[in-house]
């Protein structure tokens, strides 16, 4: 009896022992967040280039897709050309027009979204306004910072309407000086961290006539 006693002790024994190891193997679980990285991005940020036509110009616009600025190549319609308008103006407020309009159908299914509000056109520029100057109907600092950088980096990016690479000097209807504001890697990965005031331009002063010499 004894004996059977003994026995049915070990394997006791081992049966708890095999158990402690089974959940020693196991994953334990915890009440502390773990930090997974981000879910997988479900938008593609990808669509084909639209085929030229005689009526735009090959523009590219600044969509957002994934809390990102994304370029996208888009055919730009632009209206007949004025005789007193500066072709970059009519070139930028087709660009802004561009921005407003709702994407597509194929650009909503690969995740753009544009936030530039309907309505924001090409203000005359003011006399003293430094060359290359674009005035908007609404001050540059008064729109979303997503739709500022959305108009400054579309605005940058298209040399019909910027000279080179640098910063676009924006200002507003009102008679207040023109700022610079620039496209960075910083702007078109958090767009909606654009600071809310660029450098400030000065305007550039009217020439002094030289007096004109007496002669005595």
């Amino acid at each position: 009896m004894a004996t059977r006693t003994r026995r049915a002790a070990a394997a006791a024994a081992v049966l708890w022992g095999l158990a402690s190891l089974t959940a020693g193997c196991g994953i334990r679980a915890t009440s502390v967040p773990v930090d997974v990285g981000p879910a997988p991005s479900r938008v593609s940020c990808d669509i084909p280039a639209q085929q030229g036509s005689p009526q735009g110009f090959r523009g590219t616009v600044e969509l957002v897709c994934g809390s990102q600025l994304v370029g996208v190549e888009r055919v730009v319609p632009i209206a007949e050309k004025k005789p007193t308008k500066d072709p970059a103006l009519l070139a930028a407020e087709a660009l802004l027009e561009a921005l407003e309009r709702e994407p597509s159908q194929e650009e909503r299914d690969a995740g753009f979204t544009s936030a530039v509000p309907e309505g924001l056109t090409v203000a005359p520029t003011r006399p003293g306004d430094p060359a290359g100057t674009i005035r908007l109907s609404k001050k540059p600092e008064d729109l979303l910072p997503v739709a500022l950088a959305q108009v400054v980096c579309t605005l940058a990016g298209n040399e019909t309407v910027s000279a080179g690479p640098g910063p676009v000097v924006l200002g507003g209807p009102d008679a207040d000086p023109p700022r610079a504001w620039e496209c960075t890697d910083a702007v078109r990965s958090r767009p909606e961290s654009v600071p809310t005031l660029g450098e400030l331009v000065r305007p550039v002063p009217s020439p002094v006539p030289s007096p004109t010499p007496t002669t005595g």
